[in-house]
């Protein structure tokens, strides 16, 4: 099957949404989700949105925090952007129905007389949020928008496979571009039907989220398995800074309690971490103790486990009164419950795990990539606002300030284009390919890939551990292209293609860097060294002819 549209959006998460909304009041928009319109990692954000609104706060406390938390690496220019956008940005998701907590004493018609969190690495109280789950509030609304607007098309259960260039050959589903390609769509599995359908687009973009699937231990749900990333990457688009990967600090440690996130507004609102002897740590690490930024507090947690031989720390806020905990943490105390633990009344037991990617397809300040047509936000993209490691609460703020930057370009790249018909693409090509008939080849890697990042390319790393790493990858990336290009494609080989080449990706780029710095720790290099470090990490695949 072929379609057509203007904008043609891959990912349902907050930029993709607030994409949408936008760009639909000038052309066609069709938004393509893997799951459900709903999974997303967005819905999973618990904290907030980092925005200045406080009498006590100001821009520059917000650019200082945000640039001390980036270690040197942030673009200056995209933080003021970003940053001085967040009020405004508040406003628009009030005035569209979004429900933030507000202070007690504050009225209706009071707007934005917002209840203010912290959390680490913020100098002030500027976290928005509604209730532990703001990032599903947001979800909701905008899903809601969505429906109602008869402009957009969402069609669910669509693994996007490969992006399409105007000079791509085909050849087996290899793609190749040349220096003058320009994105027109992409090759989308349908996962109900099994066929691969083509999709052609005016603009296309990537609002894939993240890829903590890549490691063992994650805060993320299953879809996020750097498929934006990959797809631009093997389409011949810029990435960077891909060895900055934040690790939160405090996921909850239980065997059932899969990718369950604590968030950071409970150290914000108290809570102190502590050893299983009831022992508060932080302090030996960092002046600003339980609120240092995540990279310090997760190699702190490292550190101590790695000494004890524990399998967790604690993180204690039951010395707050129980009716505050359970007001301002609702959807936490009762989850905790279902696994037997009461916030209110004992620690709780935590551990890192993989959480947010700081680098990505690299984009300038309207979120377009060195490809023609092609744009990148989000979690997918790398826009410098985070530099080494990001400031909490800043990831909703910046998918909403790029999704408007990313929609006014958009809008005016397709009202400058000198044609009206969309190019056509050519047709995906499955000639000779046949069901693939052992799929423990796919199971065997995906676990393998995630064991080997987590324990060599995880929060601390070594020359030694990136070097097995990298022969390890090199040796499963020539098993799935040999398996790749002799069978039909599935949801699970591509997800398993793509991890596999965020990995590859992740592991040179740590290779690349000779520093500590951010989030990327090498026990070799433990300092950071400004004058010959301080830059982005940046690859680019050499194109094909």
């Amino acid at each position: 099957m072929n379609i057509q549209t203007d904008f043609l959006v891959i990912g349902s998460g907050v930029a993709g949404l607030s994409f949408a909304l936008k760009a639909a009041n000038f052309g066609s928009v069709t938004i393509i989700t893997k799951k459900g319109i709903m999974d997303s990692n967005t819905t999973q954000a618990q904290g907030g949105i980092a925005s200045v609104l406080s009498k006590v706060d100001s821009f520059d406390l917000h650019i200082q925090d945000t640039l001390a938390s980036g270690d040197g690496l942030c673009n200056q220019e995209v933080v003021e952007k970003v940053v001085k956008s967040s009020p405004d940005q508040i406003r628009e998701l009030i005035d569209m129905g979004v429900q933030f907590n507000r202070r007690e004493e504050a009225r209706p018609q009071d707007a934005p007389n917002l209840d203010l969190g912290r959390e680490g690495g913020h100098s002030r109280k500027r976290i928005v949020h509604a209730q532990d789950m703001t990032g599903l509030e947001l979800e909701k609304v905008l899903v809601a928008h969505i429906r109602e607007d008869e402009r957009i098309r969402v069609m669910e259960n669509q693994v996007a496979i490969d992006l399409i260039t105007c000079s791509t050959r085909m050849k087996r589903g290899l793609v190749t571009t040349t220096h003058e390609a320009f994105c027109c769509g992409a090759y989308v599995l349908d996962r109900l039907t099994q066929e691969v359908n083509t999709f052609e687009a005016k603009i296309t973009l990537l609002a894939t989220g993240g890829a903590g699937k890549v490691y063992l231990y994650t805060s993320n749900p299953d879809i996020a398995t750097g498929d934006g990333i990959a797809m631009a990457y093997r389409a011949g688009a810029t990435v960077a800074n891909l060895e900055f990967v934040q690790f939160h600090p405090t996921c909850l440690y239980h065997p059932d309690a899969k990718n369950f996130l604590i968030s950071e507004a409970v150290r914000g609102e108290g809570a102190v971490l502590k050893d299983a002897a009831g022992n508060p740590f932080m302090e030996k690490y960092d002046p600003q103790k339980d609120l240092a930024c995540r990279d310090v507090v997760a190699r702190a947690i490292d550190t101590e486990l790695k000494k004890s031989g524990d399998d967790s720390v604690f993180l204690d806020i039951s010395h707050k009164d129980p009716e505050f905990i359970k007001r301002r943490f609702p959807n936490l105390y009762q989850k905790c419950l279902t696994y037997g633990m009461d916030m209110t009344k004992e620690p709780i037991p935590v551990v890192p795990a993989a959480h947010y990617m700081c680098g990505g397809v690299s984009t300038d300040m309207c979120g377009r990539t060195d490809i023609h047509r092609l744009y990148a936000i989000g979690e997918t993209a790398c826009t410098g606002l985070h530099g080494a490691n990001r400031l909490a609460s800043n990831s909703l703020l910046e998918a909403l300030v790029y999704a408007d930057s990313a929609a006014k370009q958009a809008i005016q790249d397709i009202q400058a284009m000198n044609f009206s018909a969309i190019p056509e693409a050519p047709r995906w090509d499955e000639v000779g390919t046949s069901r693939g008939d052992e799929l423990i080849m796919v199971t065997q890697n995906w676990d393998e890939i995630r064991r080997f990042m987590w324990n060599y390319v995880g929060i601390v790393r070594s020359d030694k551990r990136l070097s097995r790493a990298r022969r390890r990858i090199e040796i499963i990336q020539n098993e799935i292209q040999e398996y790749y290009w002799d069978f039909k494609v599935s949801a699970d080989l591509i997800e398993l293609r793509n991890i596999a080449m965020v990995a590859e990706l992740i592991i040179r780029c740590a290779m690349h860097r000779k520093e500590s710095r951010g989030l990327h720790y090498n026990i070799e290099y433990p300092n950071r060294d400004d004058d010959r470090w301080k830059k982005d990490t940046v690859i680019r695949r050499p194109f094909l002819g």
